[in-house]
């Protein structure tokens, strides 16, 4: 997939495109059915089917307070709309130059100027623009006039409630990873390096991947997870426990995996993906390592037994 960092850097040679525009934190299947309607124009077309977003969520620098943490990270982004069909990112620094842009001038230095748009997909009551004043109508209107074409995808709805980032966000800060994967269209995930711990789960039978603290992709409560770990192309069956293992002493918050089964991997400085499943249990602490030993080995067990009905 091609990226581009600012506007200068857009090649002649993908232009004319199909523009779509918007966060997309957590290609989520509201994100997932305006990016079908982004590929299925540029075939139609024969155009270049490209993403518009940002480096930040917005809020990052009209209101830090309110700032929500990601969904996924840049590189997670950039690999799922690669892998639904997007061709090019245009991915813009989100600073206050560009919060202080005019509608109108947005999409003629963006949309006109770099990209050729011949058809822009937006969500349903897209908003953008200084003071989020320009509005799905503008489009419309500047589009008859500088030659694109504009598709509102109508928002996606699961149960009464529209499905969005925020949603998600929710059901996996309270651990519920099997709703969040639903809404997501596939089970969440958390990408990093892993790094060396103090080696704990080794000296107790059960050796632990630790993933870095600056991995991509939000982490789940605090519990312990059935899923995978993928690393270098092979699945591994684990246990995934998510918190800041107060048993054992004060770390910060961090996923370990134990691959199930598994005592002889190395997988050190290797990167791994941590892919949540169901919760086996929330958070606890215990009194004794006697207790805390006692209880991993039946979060495994449930973990494995979980898992037989993935296969």
């Amino acid at each position: 997939m091609k990226i581009w960092r600012a506007a200068s850097a857009v090649d002649a040679d993908w232009l004319p495109t199909v523009v779509a525009i918007g966060k997309f934190d957590g290609v989520h299947l509201g994100h997932r059915a305006l990016l079908s309607e982004l590929v299925d124009r540029a075939e139609e077309q024969a155009l270049t089917p490209v993403v518009l977003t940002f480096d930040r969520n917005p809020l990052a620098v009209l209101a830090p307070e309110r700032n929500p943490e990601s969904l996924i990270g840049p590189r997670q982004r950039v690999s799922l709309l690669e892998s639904l069909g997007v061709s090019a990112v245009l991915e813009l620094e989100f600073n206050g130059a560009l919060a202080e842009l005019g509608a109108e001038d947005f999409i003629e230095r963006y949309l006109v100027d770099a990209l050729q748009a011949k058809t822009v997909v937006v969500g349903e009551g897209f908003r953008f623009g200084a003071q989020g004043r320009g509005t799905v109508d503008l489009l419309r209107s500047q589009g008859a006039s500088l030659g694109f074409r504009v598709k509102e995808v109508p928002a996606i709805s699961l149960g009464d409630q529209i499905i969005s980032s925020s949603r998600i966000r929710g059901l996996l800060a309270a651990g519920d990873v099997l709703a969040a994967a639903v809404l997501l269209g596939r089970p969440h995930q958390t990408t990093g390096l892993v790094e060396h711990g103090r080696k704990l789960g080794r000296t107790i039978g059960f050796p632990t991947a630790n993933i870095s603290r600056d991995a991509e992709g939000m982490l789940p409560a605090d519990g312990v997870y059935a899923g995978w770990l993928w690393v270098g192309g092979t699945r591994y069956p684990a246990a995934h426990s998510v918190g800041t293992n107060d048993s054992v002493g004060e770390v910060p918050r961090l996923v370990e995996s134990h691959v199930i089964g598994r005592n002889d991997l190395d997988l050190y400085d290797q990167l791994a993906t941590v892919e949540y499943l169901e919760q086996i249990r929330g958070w606890a602490k215990f009194e004794s390592m006697d207790a805390l030993v006692h209880q991993i080995g039946a979060d495994v067990e449930s973990a494995r037994l979980t898992l037989q009905r993935y296969e």
